[in-house]
């Protein structure tokens, strides 16, 4: 009897017969309807949830009934908010790196300019180095040069004062003069050289004079005689030529003279 009553609960019209309202079945009618009703209640709150929803998405200037909350709230304010604080950041670390490479750049400019400070100073310094140490190198040889000067005078002295007589006399006189020469070429390798000084005019820098012997014939200042012959090294006297200078003619002494010669 059970297993009957729900096959027609099951399939009600497949016996085609129409339940008596008095029967057991009618009773449980109004369940059925409680059922319906509940279903009906559930999809009522799953069109009111979808109309929520739809409502958060509307903008706001669209007609319709008015949103509770505002925009931020939405899923698409609320997605675009970590990209806003993530943009803002990365503008922060890129006016941060701006600054650093200005700062780099300008210590960048200022090591340039030390190292060409350093540049110049250290050729300064390499320059005057050079000459201070040719300046000591022309000392040292004009120290070294001064005193073998006199052995080249005495050499020339005996030249041109020994008469040599005989061949014994002739071998020793070629012997001390060739040594004189080798003395002579030695001194022009380093760059010694004797100075010519007849015919010029006086120069103290270059010039000691001696005597002075007036005359006519050369006009005054002019050296008419070398005494003791001056040698220089590059630039750098080594000994000054003592020298003989031409004075003003005798016309005066001739004026002093004329009465001496009338009185005669």
């Amino acid at each position: 009897m059970i297993d009957e009553e729900k096959q027609q609960d099951q399939d009600p019209n497949s016996t085609g017969e129409t339940t008596p309202e008095g029967s057991p079945m009618a009773s449980e009618t109004p369940a059925a309807s409680g059922n319906s009703n509940e279903s009906a209640d559930w999809e009522l709150e799953l069109a009111r949830a979808y109309q929520s929803a739809q409502g958060d998405r509307t903008p706001a200037n669209a007609s319709g009934p008015t949103v509770t909350g505002s925009s931020t709230n939405s899923p698409t304010a609320d997605a675009a908010e970590p990209w806003k604080k993530e943009l803002a950041q990365v503008t922060e670390e890129k006016e941060a790196l701006k600054t650093q490479l200005q700062v780099a750049s300008a210590q960048l400019e200022e090591l340039k300019n030390q190292n060409l400070r350093l540049a110049a100073d250290f050729e300064n310094f390499r320059r005057r180095t050079q000459k201070e140490k040719e300046e000591l190198d022309l000392q040292a040889r004009c120290l070294t040069i001064k005193p073998l000067l006199p052995v080249i005078d005495n050499f020339e002295r005996a030249r041109s004062h020994i008469k040599p007589q005989t061949d014994g006399e002739m071998n020793i006189h070629k012997s001390y003069q060739s040594v004189y020469k080798q003395m002579v070429d030695g001194l022009k390798q380093i760059g010694v050289s004797p100075m010519r000084p007849e015919g010029e005019q006086f120069d103290p820098n270059l010039h000691e004079a001696l005597l002075s012997e007036p005359t006519d014939e050369h006009e005054e200042g002019t050296i008419i005689q070398e005494l003791e012959r001056g040698y220089i090294l590059g630039d750098r006297v080594l000994r000054h030529a003592k020298v003989k200078v031409a004075a003003a003619g005798l016309s005066v002494v001739a004026s002093d003279e004329n009465p001496d010669s009338s009185e005669g």
